[in-house]
């Protein structure tokens, strides 16, 4: 029996409990991923690699940050470069898992990485520089996860919550980083 739903003039029907039981049998190997699934699989697949490949620059780029800021005003700003750090490798995290919860395959290698990233490794030692480059690859990241959760709309339900998740983060990021210009 198939339960009927009047959403916005258009009729929308619940499957019966048999038919979602035939059809969690289909394509078993699928995992995750059922006969729902709306999205372009391949096209997800390559935003999350980029998205992890981003992620993984930044992780990176705070880090080394981290371990050259210098100065007299460099300790709690390279505490803050560590924290975004460990808040980046945790979106990486995220990442990976989700494209292999679909299936796919997450690009860790590092001949591969800078080429997929949306955001840059530029390496400087002043610690200005350091915040102004960790700010431009923040507004990056907002401008790429913003455009991905458009794309997907609706047809990810899962994939567009960890993007909203990371979102909001990297704007907090920036927010942050931000502040620190204005106030040094």
């Amino acid at each position: 029996m198939s339960t009927q739903l009047n959403n916005n003039n258009n009729q929308k029907t619940m499957s019966s409990v048999d038919e979602l039981r035939r059809r969690a049998r289909q394509q078993v190997e699928e995992g995750a991923v059922t006969e729902g699934y709306e999205a372009d699989r391949k096209q997800i697949l390559k935003m999350l690699n980029e998205a992890l490949a981003t992620e993984l620059v930044c992780v990176l780029r705070y880090r080394r940050h981290y371990f050259l800021a210098k100065g007299l005003e460099s300790e709690p700003i390279a505490k803050e470069f560590l924290e975004h750090s460990n808040e980046e490798l945790s979106h990486a995290d995220k990442l990976a898992s989700r494209i292999a919860q679909l299936g796919g395959e997450p690009v860790f290698n590092p001949n591969l990485i800078c080429g997929l990233s949306h955001a840059e490794y530029v390496e400087t030692e002043d610690l200005k520089e350091m915040v102004k480059e960790n700010l431009v690859a923040e507004r990056i990241a907002i401008d790429s996860y913003r455009e991905m959760i458009n794309f997907i709309g609706n047809s990810d339900s899962t994939t567009r919550r960890i993007l909203e998740e990371i979102l909001e983060v990297e704007e907090k990021h920036a927010d942050e980083l931000s502040d620190l210009l204005t106030t040094k």
